[in-house]
């Protein structure tokens, strides 16, 4: 098995806002089962776990499940990805987004 931060962690309302305070940097990918851009930003950011900056995570939350994350943050179209730094977004991306793109944010608030 790899590192903690090569896993993408599925949440729901009883540990959303506990991994969110453990976690400094989390990029939250808000999705559902039927959407299929959810399904393939959720296996491109599978596929690329090994150059996700050290010190981040993943996380995705099932927007049907969770509908009260998804009304917190406002989501109304899927994918809908946050990045979360100290529990508070700083960034945030609709539809399908590049890997890269993600990472990149990601790397420069890890660094800070």
């Amino acid at each position: 098995m790899g590192h903690r931060n090569e896993v993408v962690h599925e949440l729901g309302e009883n540990d959303f806002d506990d991994f969110l305070k453990k976690n400094r940097v989390v990029l939250v990918d808000f999705w559902a089962p039927w959407c299929m851009p959810c399904v393939i930003q959720g296996r491109m950011i599978s596929k690329r776990m090994k150059d996700l900056p050290e010190g981040a995570m993943i996380a995705k939350v099932n927007v049907d499940l969770n509908p009260r994350i998804a009304d917190k943050f406002r989501v109304r179209g899927i994918p809908q990805l946050y990045l979360m730094v100290n529990g508070k977004p700083v960034k945030g991306w609709t539809g399908l987004t590049p890997v890269e793109v993600l990472f990149k944010e990601i790397s420069r608030h890890i660094s800070i």
